[in-house]
């Protein structure tokens, strides 16, 4: 099977899309001639033109709200934010406006657009372009989150975000662009809602997102050469959840520990640490343990690693909990 990086994936994805739906279209700043910061939209401007791929000024809020007027017209908008971090400026839009149109109008309005945020760290971008931004939007009913992992993923999941009728936050990983992983030809999605059992064990249950199921998967090697073998899940999508393999994998291991690269404070991991306790608690032996990254704000350049959550630190949490 052919290897896409993760850019290349959500490219072909978004290409696939327009030519198949020509109300699907892309804004964003400098989405056009310049192909997004880390080029994934490259060439789409030279193919569907100014009409469908172009470039907006640095006013988030306005824009996203455009997107939001065209998508109640009946398009299907792509809207990407040159960096996560700046979606905080269009919070009304995105989360208030998109997300409640449905409700507000008795179901006559639809809203299908796709916001899409490269977040994260791992480029030394500073405090105010390293952030992950997934838990900032987990209180607004109406919302969809998607956070690929893998180029396979990327495609398939941006497909369906494109498809669908509400608001999806597509968030994929700054650093994670470069990163390479099979990808079939031809016509595929993934379906919100349907974790990924990445790796399979009876010990202790991992739940990680996105750069950390990389790091997960580290230490599980490391782990496993102590004779301790951890289960680790991908959830794709936070909202939809899917709590049905979450629970299923509690049920065997009995022990969770949750990573993410977002501070741990009010970060995602609470969410699910939350709905593990509610549904599945009869079956834990222990504490459920949250990893996340030091609440402070991330420092700029290479320095941010020692900052965030890594192999090291989640090897240490599966030894705790083993005690």
């Amino acid at each position: 099977m052919r290897m896409l990086t993760m850019n290349q994936a959500i490219l072909e994805a978004q290409m696939e899309e327009m030519e198949r739906d020509p109300d699907v279209f892309l804004i964003g700043e400098d989405v056009a001639m310049l192909g997004s910061a880390f080029q994934q939209s490259a060439g789409l401007y030279q193919k569907f033109g100014p009409d469908r791929v172009f470039n907006m000024p640095v006013a988030e809020s306005g824009y996203a709200n455009f997107g939001v007027g065209a998508a109640t017209a009946g398009k299907r908008p792509i809207v990407e934010m040159q960096f996560g971090d700046f979606v905080i400026m269009a919070f009304d839009a995105v989360a208030s406006q998109g997300t409640k149109a449905r409700y507000m109008s008795g179901g006559e309005l639809s809203v299908p657009m796709t916001v899409r945020c490269p977040q994260g760290a791992g480029v030394g971008g500073g405090a105010q372009h390293s952030q992950c931004i997934e838990a900032w939007f987990m209180n607004f009913p109406g919302i969809k989150i998607v956070m690929p992992s893998t180029p396979y993923d990327a495609k398939g999941l941006l497909k369906t975000a494109i498809r669908d009728n509400d608001v999806v936050l597509f968030l994929e990983h700054k650093s994670m662009m470069g990163v390479k992983g099979e990808v079939p030809e031809g016509e595929y999605t993934i379906p919100l809602g349907q974790a990924q059992v990445v790796r399979e064990g009876k010990d202790v249950t991992i739940i990680a997102l996105q750069t950390q199921v990389y790091q997960a998967l580290d230490a599980a090697k490391e782990l496993s050469n102590e004779g301790i073998e951890v289960e680790i899940i991908d959830p794709r999508s936070l909202i939809p959840l899917d709590t049905k393999t979450i629970g299923e994998s509690v049920k065997k291991t009995g022990r969770v520990v949750i990573v993410h690269e977002a501070p741990k404070r009010g970060g995602f991991g609470s969410e699910i640490s939350a709905v593990i306790t509610e549904k599945f608690f009869p079956y834990l032996k222990t504490p459920i343990i949250r990893i996340g990254a030091a609440n402070i704000p991330l420092p700029f350049g290479m320095t941010e690693q020692y900052c965030l959550p890594n192999k090291d630190t989640i090897v240490k949490s599966v030894k705790d909990l083993l005690k």
